[in-house]
């Protein structure tokens, strides 16, 4: 594949032009926020925006409509949201969310800030595209069939499967030179790519990797995939604690909602789900936080159909969006025409109140498909004589 057009992909320093207005793209490795910088983004979003954080598939956020970029960029400067002015757009790190609280095989925590100061100390990296992105997954498997292009995967509490092109290269590297055998493998796709954007676009990408930082291979490989459930609800932490996994609808945090959780004090994570983990909590304050918050909007009811959509943009966001997506789609969650039940069927020319749809899917205003998540997913994509449904598998 060969690229017409250099890489466009926005952030503080470069807004997207959308058709509602500029769009700034912030990286949060791991997805970690602090509740300070959590405030900072939320009353960025209120003062300087339309009022929202958007979630993304890689658990950066993202502000609209910005009608001060200097003014943006110094906030968020100021909030250490803004750590590489080379290199902000390159820090695409997702993590396993709740990695070290409860569950996996190792902790990773300490290998996203690691990885991220590497990486900004690389000057050649900041030409990376930017959307390379990183994974580190703890060995349960949630992070590792995103789609990444340079990744680990804990086998052990001291060792990680490399992972290159969202696939097991069949490398083993001990926990200390992780991040140095994830460097080393960045530089080397830098030097292979040419105007490719993914190493999955460059022939034998991996394979040219491994041979060329001169590592052996095993024979036994792991098949990553694409998880189907998020963490939501209350989780018991291994030390006595609780976390909160907590769903945002369409991906989309009012300001005022978000001032409320940064409230609460506690470690935050953007998960690649366009949700939240809120971590470290008492079990009284985290009843607290759902009693509060829970009739603000976030979902702590894995069962919730909010859960099984996702969506693009849409009208007004996108100019070649053919309606407003996600008001169609909060017409059929409202309405009960989402379920989680039922086996979806082929069909087009669907006015909005004809849609029902089971089951996981996600709603576009083109056949772009923007945002449309891994895996089992169903699609239902607005044509011009109507909306149209495609099972997975189908067509």
């Amino acid at each position: 594949m060969t690229r017409s057009a250099p890489d466009s992909c926005p952030g503080v320093l470069r807004l997207h032009q959308a058709a509602d207005g500029p769009l700034a793209r912030i990286r949060l490795p791991g997805g970690r926020l602090r509740p300070d910088q959590l405030l900072t983004l939320a009353e960025a979003a209120r003062d300087l925006g339309d009022g929202r954080i958007e979630l993304t598939s890689r658990g950066n956020v993202q502000l609209r409509r910005i009608g001060d970029a200097e003014e943006l960029a110094a906030r968020l400067g100021a909030a250490d949201l803004l750590p590489s002015r080379t290199h902000e757009r390159v820090r695409n790190i997702v993590a396993s969310p709740l990695s070290g609280r409860f569950g996996g095989v190792a902790d990773i925590r300490e290998l996203i800030p690691r990885l991220d100061d590497a990486l900004r100390a690389a000057p050649d990296l900041a030409e990376l595209p930017g959307r390379v992105l990183f994974t580190l997954d703890d060995g349960r498997g949630d992070v590792s069939g995103l789609g990444g292009d340079l990744g680990i995967h804990a086998v052990s509490a001291q060792d990680y499967a490399l992972l290159l092109g969202g696939r097991d290269s069949g490398v083993r590297v001990p926990d200390v030179r992780a991040v140095e055998v994830l460097l080393a493998a960045a530089h080397e796709f830098q030097h292979l790519r040419g105007e490719q954007w993914r190493l999955h676009e460059i022939p034998d990408g991996p394979a040219r990797i491994v041979a060329a930082l001169g590592l052996e291979p095993t024979t036994e490989l792991l098949e990553p995939f694409a998880p189907q459930d998020i963490p939501i609800g209350w989780f018991d932490q291994d030390d006595g604690q609780v976390s909160l996994g907590a769903g945002v609808r369409l991906g989309a945090l009012p300001a005022r909602t978000a001032e409320f959780l940064a409230a609460a004090d506690r470690p935050i994570v953007v998960t690649p789900w366009r949700s939240l983990a809120l971590s470290d909590l008492d079990e009284w304050a985290a009843e607290q936080v759902v009693r509060v918050l829970a009739p603000m909007g976030l979902i702590f009811d894995a069962a919730s159909p909010w859960l099984l959509v996702t969506a693009c943009a849409g009208q007004p966001g996108c100019a070649k969006s053919r309606t407003d997506v996600r008001a169609d789609v909060a017409d059929a969650v409202t309405e009960g025409r989402i379920s989680p039940d039922g086996t979806p069927q082929p069909k087009q020319g669907l006015s909005t109140a004809e849609i029902t749809v089971p089951g996981r899917q996600h709603w576009s205003g083109c056949d772009r498909r923007c945002g449309r998540p891994r895996g089992h997913v169903t699609d239902v994509v607005a044509a011009p004589d109507g909306y149209r449904i495609t099972p997975p598998g189908v067509g």
